[in-house]
């Protein structure tokens, strides 16, 4: 079944309907494009409740007690692994931090449902994603700390490098699938990415490329309604999982807070691009409980009883709501699973502060092969500025 998106309906001043004071006609068909709600697929409700769904309930049908009590477990521990890095950013360890407070069952699910031979294409917020693929936590952090340009090999766990330029992932997640058709592999490849960045063109050449070329890659976008402090109108007249269809290939939107709903959406995405199908886009249609990054400040841009909305949606709270009524997990799970995750926060926090300083100067190297004029006298003035605060201590 599909239930209608209630928070797709928010009373928000849009682009669309300022564009509609402008003439009877416009505002006509304005109004009636309003008037049909988007749905999504929805296998899990709120309050915890099982929902049936002719497409999709096969995905997920043989799940164990055991497996959910895995998908409960990775979404508690990236949760406290991302609060225990916010934190540390705000202790002076970490320069930035992107948290995923809210989307872990988005990236959770989707991760779960991909195979060893898949290759994952990230931004810079899946560290859900990163914890399905087997990458240490404490390996994500070392660039945020700026003491390395990554932490991990791509090729250990078929998980890309974190990409910061917007967008661009999605270019090299569909060159990387034609690469895999071309040699006859029968893999698949998934792009992470967020709504503000379905807006780059990027991600509409991908598009393009990845229909034409019917190459073997799922795009998994994480509607998490704001791209830093604009809001999805402002970016979309439609629904972003429709944009596929201006493209040649299906979209579907998935309720993002619902780990069953999206493990079973991509895993039926991950099949079609695997027997030859093609490309498919999912929408996972969530929120961003917290900052865009640490630099930023949401209170500047939306309003507390927004969030408070999506926090009766909290997707952990949703799982174990259902693992307590099925009598999947008890008190003794949860127990111990509360120490793990404590022993986990304990132990990222002991590695980020035995990681070294970042070397000040590191900033310049490799901006040239051969390097530059220019540069050399950035550096040379960055060095007298560095030294001035030496001179004056010791003045003191």
């Amino acid at each position: 079944m599909t239930v209608d998106s209630s928070a797709a309906s928010k009373p928000r001043r849009s682009a669309a309907g300022k564009a509609g004071t402008t003439g009877t006609k416009r505002t006509t068909r304005t109004t009636a494009k309003k008037s049909v709600e988007p749905e999504l697929v929805q296998l899990l409700t709120p309050e915890g409740k099982r929902v049936k769904n002719a497409e999709y309930d096969g995905y997920v049908a043989g799940i164990t007690p055991d497996e959910l009590r895995g998908l409960y477990r990775d979404m508690v521990l990236t949760r406290r692994f991302d609060a225990e890095a916010t934190s540390l950013q705000r202790q002076g360890e970490l320069g930035l931090w992107a948290s995923l407070l809210g989307q872990e069952a988005a990236q959770i699910g989707s991760g779960r449902a991909t195979r060893e031979d898949d290759y994952v294409f990230p931004t810079y917020r899946e560290h859900g994603v990163a914890w399905c693929r087997g990458v240490d936590p404490t390996n994500l952090l070392g660039m945020f700390r700026g003491v390395n340009n990554g932490g991990w090999d791509p090729n250990s766990n078929n998980f890309h490098l974190y990409t910061i330029v917007i967008g661009s992932q999605a270019l090299h997640a569909t060159g990387y699938a034609m690469g895999v058709a071309k040699d006859g592999a029968d893999s698949a490849v998934i792009a992470y990415f967020g709504d503000g960045a379905s807006s780059q063109g990027d991600v509409s050449e991908a598009f393009n490329f990845a229909a034409v070329y019917n190459a073997p890659v799922v795009f998994f976008c994480q509607n998490n309604q704001w791209a830093i402090s604009e809001p999805t109108e402002k970016q979309t007249r439609v629904p972003l999982y429709q944009r596929a269809q201006g493209f040649g290939f299906p979209g579907v939107r998935v309720d993002g807070n619902d780990v069953l709903a999206c493990l079973a959406a991509t895993k039926w995405a991950l099949e079609r691009a695997r027997t030859g199908e093609g490309p498919t886009l999912i929408e996972a249609y969530t929120y961003r409980m917290g900052a865009h990054t640490t630099s930023d400040d949401p209170s500047r841009y939306r309003h507390d009883d927004e969030r408070a909305s999506w926090e009766a949606k909290d997707p952990i709270l949703r799982l174990r709501r259902y693992l307590e009524s099925g009598n999947h997990a008890d008190e003794g799970f949860f127990a111990e699973l509360e120490a793990e995750s404590e022993a986990l926060g304990k132990r990222v926090r002991e590695v980020v502060r035995a990681m070294p300083d970042p070397d000040d100067f590191a900033i310049f190297e490799n901006v040239y092969a051969d390097g530059h004029a220019l540069v050399d006298e950035e550096r040379a003035q960055f060095a007298a500025y560095q030294a001035s605060f030496a001179d004056a201590e010791g003045g003191n």
